[in-house]
């Protein structure tokens, strides 16, 4: 599980407040506009903006002060970061050594990431002769390397169509129930947080207030969730 209590993040003239818990094998989607704050809660979970006042714990540890290297988190963005003069099988293996002096067990572990996201056959290409779909595999195949409990998702799948976003999806989902990840999953997209998250927390105007089952937060939007998601309510 990882809970992020009371936490206050500030990044220039913007704060966040924020508190929300997600279970081990749960998604959380995070919705809310633009500028809201979204970015900022990952960020300050990955490491790379500090807490003025608050926690976070992963099952129970406090991992605040720790270095982004040493938290147990791992973060896909929306550019996958692939580098481009590596064929797909070494820039999956930066996720175990970034020196890529890779034993012969933790090759065969490559290996193994690389099929389990269906890129079984693709570790000798390089990334441009992958499609964009494929490039976000191979991103998450070294995400997944990492093994840590806690998986971070920032739009990774915003620039994908709709039949390889929804593909994605499904792989994530899957990858979660198999490896009981806890996950935050930034998204603009309704149908997303539909589609696999149990949970969602809404950031609006700096502020989230704890995660609710999906379906409740759809079926029953604050007049602020509202307005975003253009939901016309009838008047009292």
């Amino acid at each position: 599980m990882i809970t992020v209590e009371n936490a206050v993040i500030a990044r220039g003239g913007f704060t966040l407040a924020a508190s929300l818990s997600v279970p081990a094998g749960e998604i959380c989607a995070v919705i809310g506009p633009s500028g809201s704050g979204k970015s900022t809660l990952l960020e300050a979970v990955a490491g790379f903006l500090p807490l003025t006042s608050g926690s976070i714990r992963v099952d129970g540890t406090e991992i605040a002060a720790l270095p982004p290297a040493e938290r147990p988190v791992t973060l896909l963005f929306q550019e996958n970061n692939l580098f481009p003069h590596l064929n797909v099988a070494r820039n999956t293996g930066l996720g175990l050594r970034p020196s890529l002096s890779l034993t012969a067990t933790e090759k065969r572990a490559v290996a193994d990431a690389l099929g389990e996201v269906g890129l079984g056959d693709y570790g000798a290409r390089l990334p441009a002769e992958l499609s964009g779909g494929q490039r976000q595999r191979a991103g998450l195949a070294r995400a997944l390397l990492r093994d840590k409990p806690v998986l971070l998702l920032d739009e990774p799948f915003a620039a994908l169509g709709p039949a390889l976003r929804q593909e994605m999806l499904a792989l994530i989902e899957r990858l979660v129930r198999e490896r009981s990840l806890a996950v935050l999953m930034i998204t603009h997209t309704p149908e997303d947080a539909r589609a696999i998250a149990g949970l969602t927390a809404v950031c609006m105007e700096g502020h989230i207030d704890g995660a609710r089952a999906t379906a409740d937060v759809f079926a029953d939007p604050s007049p602020e969730l509202a307005a975003y998601l253009g939901v016309i309510t009838p008047p009292d």
